[in-house]
C-alpha cells in the first residue's frame, strides 16, 4: 500500500518543516514538497499539522495475560496509538509472568493477534516475578525481550541482583529496575511520607525506600558493568545518585513520568486517581526531577500507564489499587505545560519521548527515508480538556482529569497499519 501524508509540518533536523511523506509497504520511501498523489492508495491531507516520529514508552502495563478486566493488549495499544505512540515496552506484572519460553510465548501470541502498534515485552528477573528466589534463563529469553524487570517488586537480596546483572550482561541485555525496599515501608503505606500523610493519618512511603535500592544497585553496577535502567524515578535523592553515577561513566539511564513532573503531594486529593507507586512526593522532589530532566540526568519520559478497574480505583488513597493511566495524555500535557511555557524546547521533548528511548533500547523507526514508518500527527493548536471517559484505555484513573491541553493526536501510522485516525472521524 502506498500512503501519502500531504501538506504537513514534518519534524526534520530539530524543527518543523513543510514537507510531504510517502510510505510504501510500511517504509518511508520519499520526503519532499508536492509529492505526486495520483497513484497513492491513501492520501492524508494534513493542512499544516505537525508530523513527529512515533513516540516510544518503555514502561507500559497492558495487563494481558491474566488481568484483561483492567486492560487488554488491544485496548491498551489503541490507547497508545491515540497518544502518538508507535512502540511500547510491556511490563511483566502478568499471570503467568514472562519468566520462561512457554509463558513468554503466551504473551507474544496475544501481542501478535491484538496489538495495533509495536509491543516488546520485558522478561521477568526472577521466576514468578517474585523479586527473590531463582533467576530466569536470561540467555534464552534475551533475544525476544526489551530487557529484564520485576516491576512492581524490588529485587530483595543484593546477591540476587548481582547475579541477575552478571547474567544480563552476558546475554547482552538490560536490567530495568523497580527500586523499592519494602522493609522500609510501613504496613498499608499508600502515599508519600509527608505532610499530607501525617495530616490525614495515612501510612507514608519514605523516599529512602526508593533511593536506598538505587544506591545498592549502583555499587553493583560498578562491579558488573551491566546495562541498567531505573524505572519511575520520583525523589531528589534518586536524581542525585544517578547524576553522580553518570559522571562516573556507569552505564545507567532512567525515566520519570509526567505526573511526577507536574504534580506533588500538595496536589493530593483523597481519590484513587492520585494513588500510584512510587507516590507523588514533595515539591522539592518535583523540582529536582525537572532539573534532572533539563540537565540530562533523566533520559526519557515514560508514563507507567497502569490501568485498573473503576472499582479498584474507587476506594480513596488508603485502599485503592496503585497506578494511574497516562498514555493518552502524556504528550499533550508535556507540550502544554513545558513547551508552551518555555520550560523546555520542542526539540528536547521529542528527544525525551522518541529519540532517547529508541537509542537506549535499540528500536528502529523514524522519519528518514528507509525507516519503518512510525509516525504520529498532532494538531498543536487544539484546545481540549482531559476527559477520561473519552479514553480508549479501559483505565480511567488520571490525576489530570479536567486539565486543559493544547495538543491533540490526529493520526498514528505504525508500518502499514493505520493505528489511529481522527482525521476522518474515528480511530
Amino acid at each position: 500500500m502506498r500512503m501519502l501524508l500531504k501538506g504537513g509540518q514534518v519534524w526534520h533536523n530539530g524543527s518543523l518543516v513543510p514537507m510531504d511523506i510517502e510510505v510504501n509497504n510500511g517504509l518511508i520511501t520519499a520526503c519532499g514538497i508536492n509529492l505526486p498523489a495520483a497513484d497513492a492508495d491513501r492520501v492524508f491531507e494534513l493542512n499544516g499539522l505537525a508530523v513527529f516520529p512515533g513516540f516510544v514508552d518503555v514502561h507500559v502495563h497492558l495487563r494481558e495475560p491474566g488481568f484483561s478486566y483492567k486492560e487488554t493488549i488491544e485496548s491498551g495499544t489503541r490507547a497508545c496509538a491515540r497518544g502518538g505512540y508507535t512502540m511500547v515496552c510491556a511490563m511483566p506484572n502478568l499471570n503467568p509472568a514472562p519468566d520462561s519460553d512457554e509463558h513468554l510465548r503466551q504473551q507474544e501470541e496475544l501481542i501478535s493477534r491484538s496489538a495495533v502498534i509495536g509491543v516488546v515485552p520485558y522478561g521477568s528477573i526472577t521466576l514468578g516475578q517474585k523479586g527473590e528466589g531463582e533467576l530466569t534463563d536470561m540467555a534464552a529469553l534475551a533475544p525476544r525481550v526489551a530487557g529484564f524487570s520485576d516491576d512492581g517488586r524490588g529485587v530483595k537480596e543484593e546477591a540476587t541482583m548481582r547475579e541477575a546483572m552478571l547474567r544480563c550482561k552476558a546475554a547482552g541485555s538490560l536490567i530495568a529496575a523497580h527500586c523499592e525496599d519494602m522493609s522500609l515501608i510501613p504496613t498499608g503505606g499508600a502515599i508519600h511520607d509527608g505532610s499530607f500523610a501525617r495530616e490525614h493519618g495515612i501510612p507514608g512511603i519514605p523516599s529512602e525506600s526508593e533511593w536506598k535500592p538505587i544506591e545498592r544497585d549502583i555499587a553493583l553496577l560498578r562491579e558488573t558493568g551491566c546495562k541498567y535502567h531505573v524505572c519511575h524515578v520520583s525523589c531528589k535523592e534518586s536524581v542525585e545518585l544517578i547524576r553522580k553515577a553518570k559522571q562516573e561513566g556507569l552505564d545507567i539511564t532512567c525515566e520519570t513520568g509526567p505526573h511526577y513532573l507536574l504534580l506533588c503531594q500538595d496536589d493530593l486529593q483523597d481519590l484513587g486517581r492520585f494513588k500510584m507507586n512510587p507516590p507523588l512526593r514533595d515539591a522539592a522532589d518535583r523540582d529536582a526531577l525537572v532539573a534532572g530532566l533539563m540537565d540530562g540526568t533523566i533520559d526519557m519520559i515514560a508514563t507507567d500507564h497502569a490501568p485498573h478497574s473503576d472499582e479498584e480505583k474507587s476506594r480513596g488513597l488508603l485502599k485503592s489499587a496503585m497506578g494511574v493511566v497516562g498514555i493518552e495524555s502524556a504528550f499533550p500535557l508535556m507540550y502544554t505545560y513545558f513547551v508552551e511555557t518555555d520550560r523546555m524546547t520542542l526539540r528536547q521533548l521529542i528527544h525525551l519521548m522518541a529519540d532517547e528511548p529508541r537509542a537506549r533500547f535499540g528500536f528502529g523507526g523514524g522519519l528518514d527515508i528507509g525507516d519503518r514508518a512510525e509516525i504520529t500527527v498532532f494538531d498543536l493548536n487544539a484546545s481540549e480538556t482531559i476527559d477520561p471517559q473519552t479514553f480508549l484505555s479501559k483505565g480511567k484513573a488520571t490525576p489530570f482529569e479536567g486539565w486543559e491541553v493544547h495538543a491533540a493526536c490526529r493520526l498514528t501510522l505504525c508500518g502499514e497499519r493505520i493505528a489511529y485516525n481522527a482525521l476522518e472521524g474515528g480511530c
